[in-house]
């Protein structure tokens, strides 16, 4: 989904990911970086429905011999 130039407008924007994660880190709620397709910058969004949380992945089936 696009970001509209009016949401992008009014965030904080970080030059990089690692800037955006630690500001996310020191945030009170869940907060994760996200890099915005209008500014090209990185913002923080709240919004986690459908989305893992780094670190997270699922386990690597081990291949059949």
């Amino acid at each position: 989904m696009r970001t509209r130039l009016s949401i992008c407008s009014r965030k904080r924007r970080y030059a990089s990911e690692a800037e955006a994660a630690g500001a996310a880190a020191k945030a009170d709620v869940a907060l994760r970086p996200y890099r915005c397709d209008r500014c090209g910058q990185f913002h923080l969004t709240g919004r986690t429905k459908g989305k893992r949380p780094p670190g997270n992945a699922p386990p690597v089936p081990a291949s059949m011999p």
